[in-house]
């Protein structure tokens, strides 16, 4: 039941002439006295022989009882339907204008499910207020602005269970004529895909009380929207493959990601794809193209994120054949099919064109030259050139070191510090996705090159540049020891102490430092004037404070006087050093030999009254204690002794390094899709390239 806004009731909307609240056997299943005029029919509109098979299956399966709608049990036929929708925060999105559509998506027949997407605090509040059937899965992945990432969306909808799945912008209010064909289609033995541009309403002037079903509106009042937003995808056999090759990581929300979703699975040939375009399946309140590029960042502390815009178009550039369709030209689908309805049968007509495939070039031609730039006409489509054209006088793009050390800092102004190259970018992201699990979202990644600095903004990680790093790092020749490992440990020291003359606490951990906990509390109640660093002892008796046996790779350095002094002379004596950072660490805060140590586990700087820790074992195990490595079950291992971390060095060579890592399940990234491991997902068979 509709209840006006006003406080007023308000007749209700039009039905269509003929409509009725039962329906019989109609649309893709005609019922057998029907069927010769159905092949008429299908003769008259020329179907090709492809559709005709699918029709005469989808009648055969009905007549045969499966699902089979019993004459006054509509709920009999019902598939299982799912809907996916990740809310956005304000002022991407509107928390009201999110509740009036989950409403209608519960009003909808058949008892479908919501599945919310994200892990902010309101999905959880949303889900609460409207019972059981809302759940809530935290377990995707997103950027550091807290932006959903599109591929990861779309893989926990292909790991649903459902028969069907629905992946809609969270605002969209959708029309019970939606599940009415999405029980049509489901008699259909083939995989398909379903998309519909959604209605474009300055306001909604009705309220929904106890999930009253929304009347049905019709076509030709509204008019469609060309925004990226406005589309609704529906599919079924969530298990079977969407489209040939891989969705790239587009931020959702920031353009192009559903058209070339559509786009592609169109090209590929995978599924039949019906437009539904011509039917009124779901209405928003207002143009979302207003929205593009307006306000800042969700979290009110970075200015606006329209380059993130950049990156999705640089990604629809480069994947795919969405951009290499020649403006104008003509493309003829093979698997595409329009949904009509007539009177009360859906019909499907073989169709050229999608309706709409006139957004798939000049919207995004439309965007780019209002920056001033085209890359659908270039023939190197770089990341680089598409954020170049949001870059300003005042903001670094995407953001400077201060911007992000005052955006990820914890309460304590504590952050974590990650280096890598291109040669462990993989082990970057698997330690990304790690501290992602644990909650941790206090780090910022140095990329030591420009192209693991683009790997990163793709990935969404709160990335910065070092331009004084060295140049010509090996990609499998950098590992301890080496010359290119001497040179590039120099830099993380460098880093740390420019981060603590800023006013944060600084935990450096290595990029092969396994994380079971996070240590950042423990590290923090240590207290000022104290250095704590993980010890590289392998034996297991004895002193941990041995000379040399300070760890550079893992340690906690606090903002405060005695510190900044104290890095800044293991700085100067690293630069004046033919070997790494890690002998200057100790020659300094422990004195050569270990004249300053003290007892066990400590050593005191005399000139700065630095306390230095070396961390128990235990806790925190270098990759040679114990053979923990070795171990059968290394996390059962870890887990027993309490382990905070574990650092996989003590090995040689990065692929040894990384098979180590793979073998002992201490492994959290797919890089073949660019996506964490989650629990709901199937990982794809990846290895160490040899």
């Amino acid at each position: 039941m509709l209840l006006p806004s006003h406080g007023h009731r308000r007749p209700p909307l039009p039905r269509r002439r003929g409509s009725s609240s039962r329906r019989g056997a109609h649309g893709l299943t005609p019922s057998p006295r029907r069927a010769g005029c159905l092949v008429v029919l299908l003769l008259a509109l020329a179907f090709v022989a492809l559709a005709a098979a699918v029709l005469h299956r989808a009648s055969s399966t009905a007549r045969a009882g499966h699902h089979h709608r019993e004459e006054g049990d509509p709920r009999t036929a019902a598939p299982r339907v799912t809907i996916f929708s990740a809310p956005l925060r304000p002022p991407d999105g509107s928390p009201a204008r999110q509740e009036l559509a989950v409403r209608s998506w519960l009003a909808l027949p058949w008892d479908v499910t919501v599945v919310l997407l994200g892990s902010h605090p309101s999905a959880h509040a949303l889900a609460g207020r409207l019972g059981r059937r809302v759940t809530v899965e935290a377990a995707v992945d997103s950027s550091f602005t807290g932006t959903p990432f599109f591929h990861s969306m779309v893989a926990r909808a292909q790991a649903a269970g459902s028969d069907i799945c629905v992946l809609v912008d969270p605002e969209i209010v959708l029309l019970p004529e939606t599940v009415t064909l999405l029980t049509d289609l489901s008699r259909i033995s083939r995989d398909w895909l379903l998309v519909s541009t959604s209605r474009n309403i300055s306001s909604f002037p009705y309220n929904l009380a106890n999930n009253a079903m929304l009347e049905e509106i019709q076509a030709d009042k509204r008019a469609a929207d060309s925004s990226d937003r406005g589309l609704i995808f529906a599919w079924n056999n969530p298990g079977s493959p969407l489209l040939e090759g891989v969705v790239p990581s587009f931020l959702y929300g920031r353009g192009a990601h559903n058209r070339w979703l559509a786009h592609e699975v169109l090209s590929s040939e995978t599924r039949f794809v019906f437009d539904a375009s011509s039917l009124v399946l779901g209405l928003y309140p207002e143009d979302f193209t207003a929205k593009h590029g307006a306000g800042s960042s969700s979290s009110g502390r970075l200015p606006d994120g329209s380059w993130e815009y950049g990156v999705n178009r640089h990604l629809a550039s480069v994947y795919g054949s969405y951009s290499h369709r020649p403006p104008g030209g003509h493309h003829s689908f093979s698997t595409l099919y329009k949904v009509v309805k007539h009177s009360e049968d859906y019909m499907l007509s073989k169709v050229q064109e999608p309706t709409f495939s006139r957004f798939f070039i000049g919207k995004e031609q439309n965007a780019h030259e209002e920056v001033g730039s085209n890359p659908w006409k270039k023939e190197n489509n770089c990341l680089s050139d598409h954020l170049r054209s949001y870059s300003s006088e005042v903001y670094d793009v995407p953001y400077s070191l201060e911007m992000l050390l005052q955006f990820v800092a914890d309460q304590n102004r504590s952050v974590v510090l990650g280096v890598a190259g291109a040669s462990y970018r993989d082990m970057l992201m698997s330690w990304v996705c790690r501290l992602r699990h644990l909650g941790v979202n206090n780090f910022v990644v140095c990329a030591l090159d420009q192209e693991t600095y683009e790997f990163s903004v793709l990935q969404g990680l709160p990335v910065f540049r070092d331009p004084l790093s060295p140049k010509n790092v090996s990609f499998d020749d950098c590992h301890f020891g080496t010359q290119c490992f001497k040179r590039v440990t120099k830099v993380k020291s460098r880093i740390v102490l420019e981060i603590i003359r800023m006013g944060y606490n600084v935990l450096l951990s290595d990029v092969d430092v396994y994380w079971f906990r996070n240590p950042v509390q423990f590290l923090y109640s240590l207290g000022p004037a104290t250095f704590a660093a993980q010890s590289d002892e392998h034996n297991e008796t004895g002193p941990i404070n041995m000379p040399r046996r300070l760890n550079s790779g893992f340690y906690y350095a606090r903002s405060d006087s005695a510190t900044i002094t104290t890095m800044e002379m293991v700085v100067k004596h690293a630069a004046k050093s033919n070997s790494s950072e890690q002998p200057s660490f100790y020659d300094v805060l422990c004195g050569k030999e270990g004249v300053n140590r003290l007892g066990d586990d400590r050593c005191l700087e005399p000139s700065t009254n630095l306390t230095v820790v070396f961390l128990d074992r235990d806790m925190f195990p270098n990759g040679a204690y114990k053979g923990l490595w070795e171990r059968h079950d290394l996390r059962s291992a870890c887990r027993s002794l309490g382990c905070f971390i574990i650092h996989n060095n003590w090995v040689n060579g990065r692929k040894k390094k990384l098979r180590r890592q793979m073998v002992s399940g201490l492994w959290d990234y797919d890089p073949s899709s660019r996506m964490c491991l989650q629990s709901w997902g199937v990982a794809s068979s990846f290895a160490v390239v040899e």
